[in-house]
Formats: structure tokens, C-alpha cells, sequence
């Protein structure tokens, strides 16, 4: 048989051949894969030293200046052509955190930026808060999710299209957590809203996150999915609510009302008034229409409920400085009506405004309706409102416990602690060392309106601001050991050279332990009696109760015995006679630990801005002891060695209210 050559079969089998032979090859020198978005990033994760959690807004700066700045994670993604895969010095830096120094004196680490790799630095906090996450703005999650990590709210890097917002106001309403921010930013054009923005959320025993992981809010929002105008009105202006409580309407549903600004600047309202909450709408409309000074007080702040005997009263924390000085009647009838708000107040007619001295030199305000206080004036509203202004500014202020200087509280809020059985306060400074409005001061009082006296900081931020603070209640775990609390973090107002980028004009969650031993703040020993009927020295907790009502004195400033602090030793208190015993000495029929002092120190002087030594004094007639650190009439009283050591008291006048026992957050 002839075999003969066909070209065409021989292109066929050597592309079978060729085929098969580059198939074996893709076998054996595979070509290379791309790598994931993971594979290509470096991790770098920064930790608190004490709990290990990562810290968001710490900032790590490379040599060349590239700063790259934590989520709410503390997770950095790290992806820069140039640096990759090589040893990276970086600067860390963040408000209230520290990383030690180097023999240069550098506050950095060296990283191998190997990708895929990852870090974890651990730095040291100052702040006495932690600092949580963001809550609100662009990119709250946004390296986790780069780098393929679990994030805990249903919108990690953005919700209703929030890019930034002004500060929170809250109100639990029918079953709810109603959450509501000033000026609103998107992303579309550099001008958002103007009208309120709102979210709801649900409360942990809901479903809804533990405060301590995040919140996940539920926004409000318009056809385009923007967060939408909350309070709109036809007439130009930003519209600013604060004040948010509940009522009942006359037809006895509870209803949500909010005091509002028109603003034709930021200093300056054309109309104030009332708005009210329609469910259908799901927007505040407008109630009450007033003129720029609709209250006495303009800005309401954040509420509190109290009961007052059969009664219950929202109070009101006004701001600017920071003061309880305000309340209305839980009625839909006082809550309309600009008259029914009464204001605490020691100012008497127009001709003397002084406050109405009280025996002792002792303040003695009272709640006066606001209808009242402006016929008392003869109509002269502005003057009245000028003559509380200049009231509230002289008397409002706290006491640095470490250093004894004045402490302007400037807004922020006040609601009761059932663990620490007071009043607590989370305000912001006017005026700070390291930020005109960034220094975030806590303090407690017996009474929501005070004694207001010893405060200690708590968050510092340097040449930032963080403004307008405010606790959150209805988040408090351990039975009101740990508290939340937020504010607003912005250039505004601040030194800073540029911006945080994503963390600008945005909320930023914080977290505090009320059993950190630096909480430990004196507090008022009170006296009753006279030289007749002899003295007697309660603290706030036995005084509030033993359902006590009458006038009491501010006699000094101590620890409570529930404390356990180094360097402080106990004062113990017996009834002998006609007045009460203070001794340093435990002896028979003494009560357990009374109060914590320092020892009795000579070494003291008079102008010491903040401790002094508590004399024993007895009356030359009567044999009543009292204890005093200012000198008494020597021809009246004998003086005895000091006991020990106590905190003075403040020189601005004592407010008191006794009458109001606190209400649960979410009644």
C-alpha cells in the first residue's frame, strides 16, 4: 500500500499534538494569580493596652507625611505603592491615647508592611473615657471592610447617606429610642439639610446591639435615600430642636415635643416655639410660633423627668454655661404655654437683682412660673432674660479636684445614676487648656440642680473640639456603673490645622467606669441644728433618705465611705448629748465609717485653693459641738484640735431641690 502525504491531516494532528502538549505545559508552570484585595493590604490593628480593644481616631503618620487615621475597628488598611513590603516607620498619635518614646524621643514603631501580613500596636490611654466608634458619617467601618473583617452594624461605611452631622438629641417615645442631629452633609454637594435629621433604634432588651459593639440606626430618609428633613418649615433658615420630652395630648396619647430655633445665623433666632411629633408624617410640624425668645431660658437642652410628690416635671438642662434652672408641668397644656415654665431663680423686682439673701449668707432660690417672674418686671422680658443670663454666668461653674481652678461647664447633660445614688453630670468645657471647647468634665451633686462643686476631666482632645456631650441613660449597664456618652468631633471652634478625614462634624460614642478610683470627687457634708438643739452632719444619700425637706447647710466637702482610696482615712460619727461627734477614732455607739478625709495636716494654709483642716468646735453655753473649717466667733466657741482634713466648699451659692426624686428614662 502507498501511503501519501496530506498537508491538511498533518496541520490537524500536529494542532492536536500542540494542544495537548500546551495543556500539559499550563500544568506545570501555571501563570500567575492576581491577589485579593486582602492579599495586596497590610493590617495594621491598634489596641488599648489595658483591654485589648482597638481604638478608633488614632493616627499613623510615615516620614513623608502620610497619615493614615483608624476605624471604629482601630483596623488601618495599609496599601501604598513604594511602601509596601519593607520596614515603615510610623508616628502614633490619637486625643487621649500615648505610645512611649523612643531614645529619640519618637512616639512610633517600625512595621513590616508585608501584604497579607498583619500588626498590632498597643497604646496607653490618658483619657480616664474609652473611646468606642463613630455612629454616624462615611466609612465608619471602612478598612475592616476593605480588609474583609466582620463589622457589628448593618451599615459600615454608609447610612441614609450621612456624610456628617451636627449634635444629638434623643427621646424614648412610644417603645422606641428616637435619635434626631442637626446640619446634615451628603455626598452629592457640599450643602445638605438644614432641618433635622432622624434615626430610631431599638435598645438592647429589644434586639437591638449591646452599646458597647455600636447602634445600628434605622434613618429616616427621602425618595433619593438621603436622610431627610425632620423639621421642615416653608420659611428660610436652619431649624434647630432641642428640649425633646413627652406628654400626654388631651385625648391621652403621648405625644413627642421638641423646642425650636428658626436661625437667621448661628447667634442669631427669628422665631422660637414648639413643635410637636406627627406619627403619620413621621415629622415634627409646628405647634407654637413664637418670637426669638419664646423661654426665658432660649436653648432648653436635654431633659429629665422627676416626680414631685403626685406630680411629674420635666427639668431642663440649659446650656451656656450648663445649669438646671428650668422646668414645666408633664402636661400638654403647661407644655403649650411659654408662661407655665418656671425658672429657679433668687432674682427679686428689676430695681435689686441681687439674690434675696438667706440667713447664713445662704442662696435661697425658688421655682417661680415664668408669667409670674415677667409681670414682676413689669413686662421688661429682655431685662428679665439679661438679668438670668448674668445670674447663671456668675454662679455656674465646677472645681478642677486636682488643681482647684474654675471650670466653666459650657453644654451637656444631667441625669440621675442609681449606682452612684446622684446626680451626675457629662459636660463640655468652655475655655480648656488643650481645646476652647474640647475637654469633657464629669462631677455629681445630691440634687439635679446641685450642689454642683468638685468635677474631674475625663476626655481630652487637643486642638479639637467636642462638643455638646451627652449622656445616654437608657444605655447604662452594671446597674449605672458604666455609662455612655457622645459628642460632637469637629474642627469648628478649634485650632486644627485641617480636618479629620471622615471622623469631621461627626458622633463619636465614649464609654466610662464610675468605679475608676480618679472618679473619686468630695462631696457636700451637710449640718442642721443650732447651738440649742445641737448639730447634726448628714451626707446627701441619708439625708435624701430620710425624706428630709427642711433648709440644711453645706458645712464641708468629704469622701463617701463607699469608696476604698489610698491616702484617705475614715471619719467615724456618734450622737453624744446635744450634737453630733466627728472623730478619727472608732469608740463604742460610733456608726460605721461616716465620711473619707485626709489626716488633720498643720502644714496647711488659708489660701490652700482646695483643702483645709475641720475644727471641733464647742459652744461656751450650750457644750453643742460643730465642725467648721472657717473660724467661728472665739467668744462664742472654743476651738479644738482639727479632726482632718477636708475639701472647701465652693464660694458661689448652694442650689438645692430635694423635692425631686428621679423617674425611670424610658417612663
Amino acid at each position: 500500500m502507498v501511503h501519501t502525504f496530506d498537508p491538511c491531516t498533518h496541520r490537524v494532528a500536529c494542532g492536536v499534538l500542540g494542544f495537548i502538549m500546551g495543556v500539559a505545559a499550563a500544568a506545570t508552570w501555571a501563570a500567575p494569580v492576581t491577589p485579593t484585595p486582602q492579599e495586596r493590604l497590610f493590617q495594621i490593628r491598634v489596641c488599648d493596652r489595658d483591654t485589648g480593644r482597638g481604638v478608633p481616631l488614632i493616627r499613623l503618620t510615615t516620614t513623608n507625611h502620610i497619615t493614615h487615621v483608624t476605624d471604629s475597628a482601630g483596623v488601618i488598611a495599609f496599601h501604598e505603592p513604594g511602601l509596601m513590603d519593607r520596614e515603615v516607620f510610623f508616628d502614633v498619635s490619637g486625643h487621649g491615647y500615648t505610645y512611649p518614646k523612643d531614645g529619640f524621643g519618637f512616639r512610633g514603631v517600625r512595621l513590616r508592611t508585608t501584604p497579607g501580613a498583619s500588626a498590632t500596636i498597643h497604646v496607653d490611654r490618658v483619657n480616664i473615657a474609652e473611646r468606642l466608634y463613630r455612629l454616624t458619617g462615611q466609612g465608619i467601618y471602612r478598612d475592616s471592610v476593605l480588609l474583609g473583617l466582620e463589622t457589628p452594624i448593618a451599615e459600615p461605611v454608609l447610612n441614609g447617606q450621612v456624610m456628617g452631622q451636627d449634635s444629638v438629641q434623643n427621646c424614648w417615645y412610644r417603645g422606641r429610642l428616637y435619635w434626631f442631629w442637626g446640619d446634615t452633609g451628603r455626598p452629592s454637594y457640599p450643602l445638605g439639610h438644614f432641618a433635622m435629621a432622624g434615626a430610631v433604634s431599638q435598645l438592647p432588651h429589644q434586639g437591638g446591639l449591646d452599646p458597647s459593639v455600636g447602634v445600628d440606626l434605622e434613618y429616616f430618609t427621602d425618595a433619593d435615600g438621603f436622610s431627610r428633613r425632620m423639621a421642615p418649615l416653608d420659611e428660610p433658615g436652619m431649624v434647630w430642636l432641642d428640649g425633646l420630652f413627652t406628654v400626654p395630648a388631651p385625648d391621652g396619647a403621648e405625644r413627642m415635643l421638641a423646642t425650636y430655633a428658626r436661625m437667621k445665623s448661628l447667634n442669631e433666632a427669628t422665631e422660637r416655639g414648639l413643635m410637636v411629633f406627627d406619627d403619620d408624617k413621621q415629622q415634627f410640624i409646628r405647634q407654637v410660633r413664637g418670637d426669638g425668645h419664646w423661654l426665658l431660658y432660649p436653648a432648653s437642652g436635654h431633659p429629665f423627668s422627676v416626680r414631685q410628690e403626685d406630680d411629674r416635671y420635666w427639668y431642663f438642662a440649659t446650656p451656656f454655661p450648663l445649669a438646671v434652672r428650668m422646668r414645666v408641668r408633664a402636661a400638654w397644656e403647661a407644655a403649650i404655654d411659654p408662661g407655665a415654665y418656671e425658672i429657679l431663680t433668687a432674682l427679686s423686682a428689676p430695681n435689686d437683682v441681687q439674690s434675696e439673701g438667706a440667713t447664713g449668707g445662704e442662696m435661697r432660690p425658688r421655682w417661680v412660673a415664668s408669667r409670674e417672674l415677667i409681670k414682676q418686671w413689669n413686662g421688661d422680658r429682655e431685662g428679665l432674660m439679661k438679668a438670668l443670663k448674668d445670674e447663671k454666668d456668675r454662679e455656674t461653674h465646677l472645681i478642677d479636684v486636682e488643681s482647684g481652678s474654675a471650670v466653666v461647664p459650657h453644654n451637656g447633660s444631667v441625669f440621675w445614676n442609681a449606682h452612684r445614688r446622684r446626680w451626675i453630670m457629662i459636660a463640655v468645657q468652655q475655655g480648656g487648656d488643650t481645646s476652647f471647647l474640647g475637654e469633657v468634665w464629669y462631677a455629681e451633686a445630691d440634687t439635679p440642680v446641685g450642689p454642683w462643686a468638685y468635677g474631674r476631666k475625663i476626655v481630652t482632645h487637643d486642638h479639637y473640639t467636642f462638643y455638646n456631650p451627652k449622656h445616654h441613660p437608657y444605655f447604662d449597664q452594671q446597674g449605672g456603673r458604666i455609662v455612655y456618652f457622645e459628642g460632637t468631633y469637629s474642627h469648628t471652634f478649634s485650632q486644627a490645622k485641617s480636618p479629620t478625614p471622615r471622623y469631621d462634624y461627626n458622633q463619636i460614642m465614649y464609654r466610662l467606669d464610675l468605679d475608676d478610683e480618679r472618679l473619686t470627687l468630695p462631696s457636700p457634708v451637710y449640718e442642721s441644728g443650732s447651738p440649742d438643739q445641737g448639730f447634726r452632719y448628714l451626707t446627701g444619700a441619708q439625708w435624701r433618705d430620710q425624706g428630709e425637706v427642711t433648709p440644711i447647710r453645706v458645712a464641708f466637702y468629704a469622701v463617701g465611705p463607699e469608696r476604698d482610696v489610698e491616702g484617705l482615712i475614715p471619719i467615724y460619727a456618734k450622737w453624744e448629748g446635744v450634737s453630733t461627734t466627728l472623730t478619727a477614732r472608732k469608740e463604742a455607739n460610733a456608726t460605721g465609717a461616716f465620711l473619707l478625709a485626709q489626716p488633720a495636716d498643720e502644714t496647711i494654709q488659708d489660701d490652700d485653693p482646695l483643702r483645709a483642716r475641720l475644727f471641733e468646735y464647742i459652744h461656751r453655753d450650750t457644750g453643742a459641738r460643730r465642725y467648721a473649717v472657717d473660724s467661728l466667733d472665739p467668744k462664742v466657741w472654743n476651738r479644738k484640735a482639727p479632726v482632718c482634713t477636708v475639701w472647701k466648699k465652693p464660694s458661689t451659692p448652694t442650689l438645692m431641690d430635694w423635692t425631686a426624686k428621679p423617674c425611670n428614662t424610658t417612663d
